[in-house]
Formats: C-alpha cells, structure tokens, sequence
C-alpha cells in the first residue's frame, strides 16, 4: 500500500517499534485567540480493542494535490484509562498536521497524547505574510496546550496537561526554542520578513510579555532544524535564557537554518541539552514522513518537484523517522515520565542500535549550566 507513514525498517533502533497501545485519532478545533482558531489532529493510547482503520486525506507541498497518507490508527476509538502526558507537534512554513504525523502515531502507540496542529498563515493552502508565523508559533504552541487542558470527555480525562513535551520542525522549532525560554534579539525586529508592526517586540528577551509566556507544565522540547539562529533572531544572552532540557536533531548539510547556528544554539543554551546530528543531511533531516507517490511529479504551481520538500538527498526518509523516533521515546520517557532512558542517549555506546547501524549519526550531550 502507498503513502505508509507508520513503517519500520529491521535495522531501526529499538525504541522505533511500536508501543504497546492501539492508536486512536480525532480532530478537533482550537480558538487560540480571537479570529484565530487552529484545526488540530490529536492522537491517543487508545481501548485495548480497537482496531486500526482510518486513512489521512490531506495536501502535498504544492497546496492543491491530494493524498491520502496510510496508518495504523482509528478514527474516534475509545480512549484508553488512565493518564498521559501530552506532546504538541508543531510543522514548519509551509507544512500542516500530518507532516510528522509517523512520530505522532508512534508517540501515541507508547501512552503519550499528541496534538498537532495547521497553524494558521502557515499551511501549504494557506501561506500568509511570514511575520505572521514568526508571532504566533509560540503563542499557537502554548495556545494548544491550554485547549487540550480544557477538553471534556473521556479524552479530557487521559490527558496529563502538566507534564508537555514539545516537537517542533523548522519554524515549529523556531518557536519551542522561545516558548523554552529563547527571547529574541533586537536585530529580530528588523528581519526583512518581520513585518511592519512591532509585534514581534512580545518575544524579546527580559520583556515582560515573553517571561509571561513561561509555562511550568513544558518539561522538554525536541526542536528539529530550527529556523532562526542564522538569521540572527537570538543572541548570546537570548540563547543563554533557553533552559528547558532539550534534544535538537540537524542535518549537517541543512542550508535552510544553517547547521553552525543550530550547533550554536545547542552551545549557548543553559538547560541540559542534546544535540543530535545526521551527517550531509540537509533541512529534510528526521521529521517529514516518506515523500507520497503524488509528490514526484513536477508541479506546474511551484515549479519543482514537491518531492524535494519531503526527501534528502542522502539518507533515506524512512531510515531518519525511525530513528528519530527512537529518540524522542527516549528523550520524552525520560522528562515526561521519568524512565530511565539514559543509557539511550549516550552517543558512545549507541544502545538500541545494532552494531554498525548508528554509522552517520553523532550525539553529543552538555549538562545544565
């Protein structure tokens, strides 16, 4: 079957098998603010008897060819009991809910909630004025998890809303590194693409509209290929703010957000932090599913192959989603549930990796300062 988004590879890494839960998903709207609302996918642990037996009809890159993308997950299934912590996924400009819809259905199948939102201004269909993204990444971030604390029902009850991961990809990244504590520089400001108007100045760092968007209940953050640093929307003591535990994954070849500046947030930020690097990578790097079958063909509304939105031109996009999969079990075990996946994230003994198959990858780790 095509457009699979739930494959594992036999060489991943341990932690890419699917968890013991069946998968549930629904779809519910979110108003963050007034006139601003977010059309969110929410996946869940679901009752031990349901089955899989739902598809994901959604857009390619170039906005108007449909797809339909294959899982392993079930339509508005009964919620499990219990309690799980919550995950938001947040995708990159343009992208929508489903671009890492494989790690959401793989969180889910572990016990976790996981909401990914279309932010507004920033989807493949609607792709509106770039400062409008730069302003409400980390409000919408925040904004999902105040709805997700708010549902009703049996949903409502599963959700652990005080202990929140954060996944973010490009300028989903962007923004968990200012919702993780990142206040912008001055010179963010005047970034060709800010916009007019001085809303950005929310985000600055030592104001207090940015300590204000400080949330407790955000314990880890997994930015991959965040978009910013090389735009010199951070400096130093900007940087040095960001202190909520982090995982950053990159491509070493990512010309989009610069792999200097991605290694320099990881160098300059004061939380405990890990970065995880995918040698001649580039911005495609871990997060977007497989590129679907509609994606190769040359498309008259962009003028390349949307294809080239989705794959890398070294690493195979099946090989990087389980291995980013791996990892995100591990770094969220780790500060959502407080399992003991340490021995996971030694970048020397490569646990869960048979011998050979970390060949590529580098995972460097520096303690809270």
């Amino acid at each position: 079957m095509q457009n699979r988004i739930d494959l594992i590879r036999p060489d991943a890494p341990e932690l890419a098998a699917r968890g013991p839960h069946p998968v549930g998903v629904t779809t519910h709207e979110f108003e963050i603010s007034a006139g601003r609302s977010l059309t969110t996918e929410i996946w869940y642990p679901a009752h031990p008897d349901t089955s899989p037996g739902t598809v994901y009809h959604t857009l390619i890159r170039d906005g108007v060819t449909p797809t339909t993308l294959h899982g392993s997950a079930c339509r508005n299934a009964q919620p499990a009991n219990g309690t799980a912590p919550l995950i938001v996924i947040s995708h990159g400009y343009p992208g929508n809910r489903f671009l890492l819809g494989h790690l959401a259905e793989s969180l889910a199948a572990k016990g976790y909630v996981v909401a990914a939102p279309d932010h507004a201004g920033s989807t493949y269909d609607d792709q509106q004025a770039f400062g409008v993204t730069l302003l409400n990444r980390p409000l919408d971030q925040r904004g999902v998890i105040d709805g997700m604390a708010m549902l009703g029902g049996d949903l409502g009850d599963l959700v652990d809303s005080e202990n929140v991961g954060l996944i973010g990809y490009s300028m989903g990244g962007y923004g968990a590194l200012i919702f993780g504590g990142a206040g912008l520089a001055p010179s963010a400001l005047i970034h060709p693409r800010a916009g007019t108007e001085a809303g950005l100045a929310v985000h600055l760092a030592g104001s207090d509209s940015h300590a204000s968007l400080r949330d407790p209940r955000l314990k880890a953050i997994i930015p991959i290929g965040p978009w910013g640093n090389g735009q010199r929307m951070w400096d130093a003591d900007g940087l040095a703010q960001m202190d909520t535990p982090m995982l950053l994954m990159a491509g070493t070849a990512d010309d989009v957000s610069n792999y200097a500046a991605m290694r320099t947030v990881f160098e300059g930020a004061s939380g405990a932090r890990y970065l995880l690097s995918f040698q001649n990578a580039g911005h495609n790097a871990a997060a977007p599913y497989p590129a679907p079958t509609e994606s190769w063909a040359m498309s008259d509304v962009l003028g390349w192959p949307p294809f080239d939105h989705y794959a890398d031109a070294v690493w195979d996009t099946l090989r990087m989603n389980n291995i980013a999969q791996h990892f995100a079990a591990a770094f969220m075990g780790m500060h959502l549930r407080g399992e003991d996946f340490m021995p996971y994230l030694d970048g020397q003994t490569w646990q869960g990796f048979a011998p050979g198959t970390h060949i590529g990858l580098s995972l460097e780790h520096l303690p809270a300062r």
